[in-house]
């Protein structure tokens, strides 16, 4: 079925901006994300909406007002990185991209068609501002360790964002990768952990029980935060205090709903990657109109 909805151009939040100034852009970019979103997802016939949906906040506060990230820095060795290593996302993250003025709108329509650029899982050869492609789950967060470790190398201000999935963490990579970052006292990288408790098929308890994740990430030698991953004055406020700690990584353990804001979709399992019929996206839909 065709399903298109337009995405603006938002941009970041103007220079000057007050507080709730700022909260109210992110806020609205959010919802007109997930919009051209869910379009996308339904039109693609492929996605992974639920994680999709649980992520656009914290990425919406990171390249709509956080990040130094803009169309015109993404050659200086300067800007500020972030990494999606829950590629499955990926859509999440170019429609952010467009919204952002990173990529041209209309190509989110081609998002995993015959020669597109936007691929299921994100290539940074394919898109300017993809740092790294992910995928295979565990990879985002050891690639971060060594782009912020080559930021202490070259004495450059960058500062250095993951976004992990809390399934993914099951992965061993990722807890080398934590011992290294504490070792080398890397302050200038954040690894933001999508806190929604499922996975694939369960939820992370049933399939292997994460918690006590905030002192597991202690124990490592990191900062911890945490954080609601949809209230974009804590995003605000966690993302403005990287580096957290001098000689201390950041761990932001972000928790989230799969499936948010959508009533019939949040903390649903199913919605890890089922695809709406016309009926539940023209509701889904609805539902994101009301939050004008």
């Amino acid at each position: 079925m065709s399903f298109h909805v337009d995405l603006p151009v938002i941009g970041r939040t103007p220079p000057g901006a007050g507080r709730q100034e700022v909260i109210a852009h992110l806020k609205e970019g959010a919802r007109l994300i997930r919009r051209k979103d869910l379009s996308n997802v339904v039109n693609a016939g492929m996605g992974h909406i639920g994680g999709e949906l649980s992520i656009i906040d914290v990425l919406a506060t990171l390249y709509l007002h956080e990040a130094n990230i803009t169309a015109d820095n993404l050659d200086d060795p300067d800007r500020d990185r972030v990494i999606l290593s829950k590629g499955h996302a990926a859509n999440a993250l170019y429609t952010t991209f467009a919204a952002a003025g990173l990529l041209e709108a209309a190509e989110l329509d081609t998002f995993v068609q015959p020669g597109s650029r936007l691929n299921g899982h994100p290539a940074r050869t394919k898109v300017p501002g993809v740092e790294a492609n992910t995928g295979p789950l565990g990879h985002g967060l050891p690639i971060a360790v060594g782009d912020a470790l080559a930021a202490k190398i070259d004495g450059s201000p960058r500062r250095v964002f993951v976004l992990t999935g809390d399934g993914e963490l099951q992965e061993g990579s990722n807890w080398e990768a934590l011992m290294f970052a504490a070792q080398q006292k890397l302050d200038n990288l954040c690894a933001v952990v999508d806190r929604n408790h499922l996975q694939q098929g369960a939820t992370t308890e049933d399939t292997n029980d994460l918690t006590p994740l905030d002192d597991k990430a202690r124990a490592f030698g990191w900062e911890v935060a945490h954080v609601d991953a949809h209230d974009y004055g804590a995003l605000l406020d966690a993302f403005a205090r990287v580096p957290a700690a001098s000689g201390r990584p950041t761990f932001i353990i972000a928790h989230s709903h799969k499936g948010h804001p959508i009533s019939f979709m949040s903390d649903s399992v199913p919605w890890h990657h089922r695809l709406p019929t016309e009926e539940e996206a023209t509701r889904a839909l609805s539902e994101l109109e009301a939050l004008k």
